[in-house]
C-alpha cells in the first residue's frame, strides 16, 4: 500500500510515464566514490531517489541529450557493471550490481534515447517485449515527426534595412523564392513558431498580452490554434487543429469550418467568442525612469591656487586741458572740379539764415497784431450807437 502511494506521488510530480526503475550507484567523473541511489527512467530522463521510499527526486539527468553510452569492462557475472554516459555538458558514470541489471538499463536507456531497440541485447523475449512496449509508449508520447517548414516572411519583412550594403540586400538568402512567396499564406501577427506547450506556457505566463496564439502543427503543411479562455471554474487552455487544403483551410471542429487564409481562421474564432478574446502580441519593454547625466565636476576656488593675471604696463596718456585747434584742411591747388567747404564760412552762413529767419518771424507777429487790433476797433464802432441819431429819433417823436 504504502509503494502505491508513492508510486503515484512520483507519477503527479514528473508527470512522465515509468519504463524502468532499481537500484544503481552514480558519480561524476570528478568524483571519486559511488553514491547509492533507487533509479527511475521516466520518459527521456532518469530522476534519482535516495532510496525507494522517497517520493521527491534528489537528482535527475537528462538522457535526451545523451551522445554516448560506453560499457567500461566486458561483462562479468560476480562484479558491478559500470556505463559511462556522455551528456551535452558532462561526463556520468552509472554502476549496476551485476551484468543482467546493466544489460536492461542500457537496453531501456538507448531505446527511449534512439527511438529504436538497439541490436545484440541479451536479453530474454518476455524482456524484449517489455522493451517494445516502453518504446510504443515513447513513440506515443513524444512522436518524431518532424516539424512542417515555416511559411515564408511576410515582403513588408523581407525589404532592404537602409543600413544594409547593396550587395547584403540583393543576396539569394535575404529574399524568399519567387514560387514559395506567390503561394504562401498571409501569416497573421500573432503566428509563433512554437510547440503546443510553448504556446499554453506563453498564454499562462502573459494573460495580458492576448489570448490566440497559432503555431505550425506536428503534421507536416498544417498549423494549429491554441488559446486560453475565461470560464466561470477558471481559465482553460483549448488546441484547434487548422488542416490545409488546395480551397483554404479546414478548421476541424464537430462541425468542420472550411475558411480561406489564417486571417479568416482568426476572424471566425473572434466572432464566435464574441471577441472577448484577442490575439497575442509580444509585449515592448519600456522605460519607467529618466537617469539624471552627472553634474561636471567643478573646481573649487579655495582648493586651487589663485594665478594672479599680469597687467599690462602701458604708459598713460596725457590730456592736455586746452582744446587744441586742429590744421585746416589742405586746399586743392589744382582747382578741380569739387572744393571742400570751410568750416568758419559754414559758420558764418548757419548765423546769417538763423538772423534771416527771426526777421520774418518777426514781420509775420507784427503782421498779425496789427490786424487783430483793426479787427477789435471794428467791432467796438460798430456796437457803438451815435448820438445824432438818438436826437433824431426823439424831435420826431415830439411833432408826432
Amino acid at each position: 500500500m504504502f509503494n502505491r502511494v508513492v508510486h503515484k506521488r512520483r507519477a503527479t510530480i514528473t508527470d512522465l510515464p515509468l519504463y524502468y526503475s532499481g537500484h544503481l550507484s552514480k558519480k561524476l567523473s570528478k568524483e571519486k566514490d559511488f553514491k547509492k541511489y533507487y533509479g527511475e527512467l521516466r520518459g527521456a530522463t532518469l530522476f534519482l531517489y535516495k532510496d525507494d521510499t522517497q517520493d521527491t527526486y534528489t537528482e535527475k539527468l537528462d538522457l535526451g541529450k545523451l551522445k554516448s553510452m560506453q560499457l567500461n569492462s566486458p561483462y562479468q557475472k560476480k562484479t558491478p557493471t559500470i556505463f559511462t554516459l556522455t551528456l551535452q555538458t558532462e561526463e556520468v558514470q552509472l554502476q549496476m550490481d551485476n551484468s543482467d541489471t546493466g544489460e536492461e538499463w542500457r537496453g531501456y536507456i538507448l531505446t527511449v534515447v534512439k527511438r529504436e531497440i538497439p541490436s545484440k541485447l541479451q536479453l530474454l523475449p518476455g524482456q524484449m517485449l517489455q522493451l517494445q512496449d516502453a518504446l510504443d509508449q515513447e513513440r506515443q508520447r513524444n512522436p518524431t515527426t518532424q516539424r512542417p517548414e515555416l511559411p515564408p516572411r511576410p515582403l513588408f519583412l523581407c525589404t532592404p534595412s537602409p543600413f544594409r550594403s547593396p550587395q547584403a540586400s540583393a543576396s539569394p538568402s535575404s529574399t524568399p523564392p519567387k514560387d514559395k512567396t506567390d503561394n504562401s499564406p498571409e501569416i497573421p501577427a500573432c503566428f509563433f513558431d512554437v510547440s503546443r506547450k510553448e504556446a499554453e506556457h506563453m498564454l499562462k505566463v502573459n494573460p495580458e498580452c492576448g489570448s490566440i496564439i497559432l503555431r505550425p502543427s506536428t503534421l507536416a503543411n498544417n498549423y494549429a490554434l491554441t488559446l486560453r479562455q475565461q470560464t466561470s471554474s477558471g481559465p482553460i487552455l483549448k488546441n484547434f487543429r487548422l488542416t490545409s487544403t488546395n480551397v483554404g483551410f479546414v478548421i476541424e471542429l464537430d462541425t468542420a469550418v472550411t475558411v480561406s487564409s489564417l486571417n479568416e481562421v482568426l476572424k471566425y474564432f473572434l466572432e464566435k467568442t464574441e471577441y472577448r478574446l484577442h490575439p497575442y502580441m509580444a509585449s515592448q519593454p519600456y522605460d519607467t525612469c529618466i537617469d539624471m547625466s552627472p553634474v561636471p565636476k567643478c573646481v573649487g576656488i579655495s582648493s586651487a591656487i589663485l594665478k594672479t593675471v599680469p597687467k599690462a604696463k602701458v604708459a598713460p596718456m596725457l590730456r592736455s586741458e586746452t582744446k587744441e585747434e586742429l590744421p585746416p584742411p589742405p586746399t586743392n591747388q589744382d582747382g578741380g572740379e569739387y572744393v571742400m567747404p570751410d568750416d568758419h564760412d559754414t559758420n558764418l552762413k548757419s548765423v546769417q539764415m538763423d538772423r534771416e529767419l527771426e526777421a520774418v518771424l518777426k514781420l509775420r507777429r507784427g503782421n498779425l497784431y496789427t490786424k487783430t487790433e483793426e479787427v477789435n476797433t471794428n467791432k467796438n464802432q460798430s456796437s457803438e450807437k451815435p448820438p445824432s441819431a438818438a436826437v433824431q429819433w426823439s424831435g420826431n417823436s415830439s411833432t408826432i
